[in-house]
């Protein structure tokens, strides 16, 4: 399979460039093989139940799950993350597989895009990025009507799903999935939440640069 070659070159590149940027804690091609490519993959589904269109990952780091993702989809995508380093390398990196007109790279702020872009975005994901509500809030105003947010999580705690979905109409984002699955690893579990973008939010968003985290809604 063609594109889990290109995969495995954007890894290992990715790898090579870690040991003197810090990208990721994995150093290991065979533990990044599982915690980077496979967890990437495993919410293929629901990227492929959204409607076709652009997708963001926001958090993006090192280009995960946004760049298997973008592989496996065929999507036009824009990798998303604060720190400009971790996006120079990236992008050089895409650069040199020939990926750049495909996947490109956004360094800078999500509330910054939500401005430049707003309701551009037909998917988004996050992994590990933030509270459930927290990324509601940041999505919203990214994503036109129908489109979904992905997120990736590992344990939640019962207050931050119970407020997630109290927060629902608020951000006009209603729960579509939810399910939990075990790595190949038979010890990282991932929890895939889904939500769709339906009508407009009843407060105005994006809010200042940080308001997400500071002082949640």
């Amino acid at each position: 399979m063609q594109n889990e070659s290109v995969m495995n070159c954007y890894l290992e590149a990715l790898l090579e460039a870690n040991k003197t940027t810090n990208l990721t804690r994995i150093s290991s091609v065979k533990e990044a093989k599982v915690l980077h490519l496979e967890d990437s993959l495993v919410a293929l589904d629901e990227i492929n139940a959204a409607p076709g269109g652009l997708y963001a990952d926001l958090g993006s780091g090192g280009g995960f799950p946004g760049v298997p993702l973008a592989l496996a989809t065929g999507r036009q995508t824009l990798l998303v993350d604060s720190v400009q380093k971790k996006m120079n390398i990236v992008g050089e990196i895409l650069e040199g597989l020939n990926l750049s007109d495909q996947i490109y790279t956004y360094a800078g702020r999500i509330e910054d895009l939500a401005r430049e872009r707003p309701r551009e975005f037909s998917v988004l994901t996050a992994r590990a990025l933030s509270k459930l509500s927290v990324l509601m809030e940041l999505a919203s105003p990214l994503l036109k009507k129908g489109g979904m947010l992905v997120c990736y999580k590992a344990n939640i705690q019962p207050d931050e799903w119970e407020h997630a979905l109290e927060m629902q109409d608020t951000f006009a984002l209603q729960l579509k999935s939810d399910r939990t699955l075990l790595l190949s690893d038979g010890k990282t579990q991932r929890r895939i939440v889904a939500f769709e973008k339906k009508g407009s939010p009843r407060v105005k968003l994006p809010r200042k640069v940080g308001m997400a985290q500071k002082k949640p809604l």
